[in-house]
């Protein structure tokens, strides 16, 4: 296949599998690319794009298209599928993957396959790219062809998206107990990033249902073998997957909507309790005011017993203005 004895550039693995045999035989890091014609089975390469020489490799590998060169090395941040000349190539996304654990940032993976190929690459580790090798090195013998290969990596992918699923769940239950409390309290902080992680989440999903199934309508001249029932298999997979999400997507909704109401009810109370102190003491105010003016022959200023006289004016207002909120229905 190659005709440069060079070491392949970007390389994070590299796997020969043959299904005649059941064996997946990993190359060492250090591969040449002239041990990467092999006579039987496929190659399965994971590439790192980060190295700036995996360009002008993927140029020299026989049987990619220049669409699915492209695709292998983009850093376009979007879902992406294609069929030409029966090759399959885009970008998936994923979930990025940290030392020992996976997270919930979003990761791009793209990919091109032939009947004699599949390529992987990336900038950040994946989380569904690991969890394939390990199928990959467990159990070979179950992958034949490179379009398994690929089938296996999305349903990685809607695992992973259930397990998160799950986790969100959790979240949301704890976030429901309190806001239905009988306790008032501003739950929307924490719910805001549980929020956008599922528009996220539905956002992508709908994207790449949306592409599979356009590119599942194409010429069957220009699919790969196989391509058609892998596309209905895993549609039906990302398709339960994002009902999944809706659902959260609704729920957290709802909660955001309760918090809202809640917390409306809540500033209501205050406004009609001011209101409330507000009108009892306005009648008053007006009183003293009056009372209050450096005028001439104001009432009650000669002999004694003004004060007392004010002081019944100030509660006749006060009782007069609790009879009119009580004849209005306002108390």
């Amino acid at each position: 296949m190659h005709t440069l004895s060079t070491v392949v550039p970007g390389l994070v693995w590299a796997y020969h599998i043959d299904p005649t045999t059941g064996t997946a035989r990993r190359l060492p890091a250090d591969v040449e690319t002239s041990a990467l014609d092999v006579a039987s089975g496929f190659l399965w390469l994971h590439l790192n794009i980060s190295d700036t020489r995996v360009s002008g490799f993927l140029e020299g590998f026989p049987g990619l298209t220049e669409a699915a060169r492209a695709a292998l090395t983009t850093h376009d941040t979007h879902a992406a599928l294609s069929v030409d000349d029966q090759m399959f190539y885009g970008t998936l996304v994923d979930f990025q993957r940290n030392f020992d654990s996976a997270t919930r940032d979003i990761g791009w993976l793209h990919f091109a396959l032939s009947d004699r190929f599949i390529i992987t690459s990336r900038l950040q580790p994946i989380r569904s790219i690991d969890l394939l090798r390990a199928a990959v090195e467990k159990n070979p013998a179950k992958f034949t062809g490179p379009m398994h290969v690929f089938e296996t990596l999305v349903a990685e992918f809607q695992r992973g998206i259930i397990s998160l699923v799950l986790e969100l769940t959790d979240e949301l239950n704890v976030i429901e107990d309190i806001v239905y409390d009988h306790e008032t309290r501003d739950e929307r902080r924490r719910l805001a990033p549980v929020r956008r992680i599922i528009v996220r989440l539905h956002r992508h999903l709908r994207i790449m249902l949306a592409l599979m199934r356009r590119t599942a309508a194409a010429d069957d001249d220009e699919m790969p073998a196989g391509f058609e029932d892998v596309a209905q298999r895993l549609t039906n997979r990302l398709d339960a997957a994002d009902q999944d999400v809706y659902a959260l997507h609704e729920r957290a909704r709802l909660l955001h909507e309760e918090i809202d109401s809640k917390l409306s009810s809540e500033t209501n109370r205050h406004l009609y309790i001011l209101s409330l102190m507000t009108a009892f003491l306005l009648p008053p105010s007006l009183v003293t005011g009056f009372f209050g003016m450096n005028t001439s022959n104001l009432p009650f200023t000669e002999g004694t017993g003004g004060s007392m006289l004010a002081l019944g004016f100030i509660t006749g207002s006060i009782l007069l203005a609790w009879l009119l909120l009580r004849r209005t229905g306002i108390l």
